[in-house]
């Protein structure tokens, strides 16, 4: 991409309109502060870029010692904060992408805590694709950190596929990927 994507500028400038001045990263922070108590940041080699975004939204960082090993282990640095800050469930999400609407947040938020107990967490579900963000309870993130840091969150997810609920959303951004200039092109096309 020629930059970190979660500094990717988000919302896109709509013509007639105040620029705006957010980020993928700022932008998602901003969706999760409404549904959660805190935020936390895992970041790589990129914490010094992503700090200042960081604190100015109120969220915290965790730095990964080591982002060689991937980004399933920064997966396991956010987790194992969450649980040492006493929390029971996380809402996890990529900040390399735009980030889902507060509206799909929160439904995901209710249906987690309506969910019957052998459901350990709750994944979006937009035209057939799962995505972010999810929600995952004690036992989903215990999975997490039992697996070695070369894992796979997708193939812990698919391990305890009886224990996900998947939920419809009318978000498209819960599936999407930006992975090149080009696509990112190609999304603000879509929202400008």
């Amino acid at each position: 991409m020629g930059t970190d994507k979660a500094l990717l500028p988000w919302p896109p400038q709509v013509s007639g309109q105040p620029q705006s001045c957010g980020t993928f990263l700022s932008e998602g922070i901003r969706t999760l502060a409404f549904s959660t108590d805190f935020v936390i940041v895992v970041a790589g080699a990129n914490q010094r870029l992503l700090a200042p975004v960081v604190y100015a939204c109120g969220a915290a960082i965790v730095a990964n010692p080591d982002p060689a090993r991937g980004q399933f282990s920064s997966l396991q640095l956010g987790v194992q904060e969450v649980l040492n800050r006493g929390r029971d469930a996380a809402i996890l999400m990529l900040v390399d992408r735009p980030p889902a609407a507060h509206a799909t947040v929160e439904a995901l938020r209710k249906a987690f805590v309506a969910a019957p107990d052998h459901i350990w967490a709750v994944v979006p579900e937009f035209s057939g694709k799962h995505g972010h963000p999810l929600i995952a309870g004690r036992e989903l993130m215990g999975a997490f950190l039992e697996a070695p840091a070369n894992g796979n969150a997708r193939e812990i997810e698919h391990e305890y596929q009886s224990h996900i609920q998947y939920v419809p959303v009318n978000d498209p951004f819960t599936a999407m990927n930006v992975n090149t200039p080009a696509e990112y092109s190609a999304l603000i096309q879509t929202v400008t």
